[in-house]
């Protein structure tokens, strides 16, 4: 309780705006964690990197699972929230969540955590921008009010421990099953190409355009044109 009314205190006071934006703030940390995990997907997609795919989406899955276990425990533990609890010489500057909107663990700092040691256990350079966001996500939601210190420590605790199992201990696998599903739907996305009039490769070559057909099987590098024989072999 003392943690509690120590952080709250620091926002004692503050300006009217100040609580709507740090609320804000609370939401967007975890959207913009996500927004980085899936821009990271997206690179891995885009340079044909199964490692880095597989990596991805088993964080994703592990952060999906640790929210359900928060959820399931709220149930359980049943705590109510310290801006209900403590109705008396605090000052919320955020508003209560509703009755039945239950304290522990904190859903926020479950999500936040878990989005954030994802990329920093697999690209460490990435720690210095990931955790400390993680750490603000948490931190906030005893800032405005609604989260004992406890709440926020056993979420991120919860979401940090699932994700980082999660890549340790099924990464193998999973990068295994990613892989083999990429690679059938890279190599389905094959196309032939042609060269029009020697301004370079065109997609679905038409009639009138310079050049046999070539196949393109992995890259512009490794271009062969069918029907090719060895000289001397004509």
């Amino acid at each position: 309780m003392s943690g509690y009314r120590a952080v709250i205190g620091a926002a004692a006071g503050t300006p009217s705006w100040v609580g709507p934006a740090l609320e804000w703030a609370t939401e967007g940390t975890p959207v913009l964690l996500g927004v980085l995990l899936v821009a990271m997907w997206w690179t891995a997609m885009r340079r044909r990197d199964g490692r880095g795919v597989a990596k991805t989406v088993l964080t994703g899955i592990g952060t999906v699972a640790a929210y359900a276990v928060s959820e399931a425990m709220k149930v359980v533990v049943d705590e109510e929230r310290p801006c209900r609890a403590l109705r008396t010489g605090i000052e919320v500057i955020a508003d209560c969540p509703a009755g039945g909107d239950w304290s522990f663990p904190s859903n926020h700092a479950t999500l936040a955590a878990g989005l954030a040691v994802g990329p920093a256990v697999l690209w460490p350079r990435l720690a210095v921008l990931t955790l400390p966001l993680a750490g603000a996500a948490a931190l906030l939601r005893v800032l405005v009010g609604v989260h004992y210190p406890h709440d926020v420590l056993a979420g991120a605790s919860l979401g940090g421990a699932v994700v980082a199992a999660a890549l340790l201990g099924l990464m193998p696998p999973t990068q295994r099953v990613v892989s083999s599903l990429l690679s059938r739907w890279w190599q389905s996305d094959a196309r032939f190409v042609g060269d029009h009039r020697g301004r370079g490769p065109v997609l679905h070559a038409q009639p009138g355009q310079d050049g046999g057909d070539v196949r393109l099987d992995s890259s512009f590098d490794h271009v062969q044109a069918p029907g090719y024989l060895p000289v001397g072999h004509r």
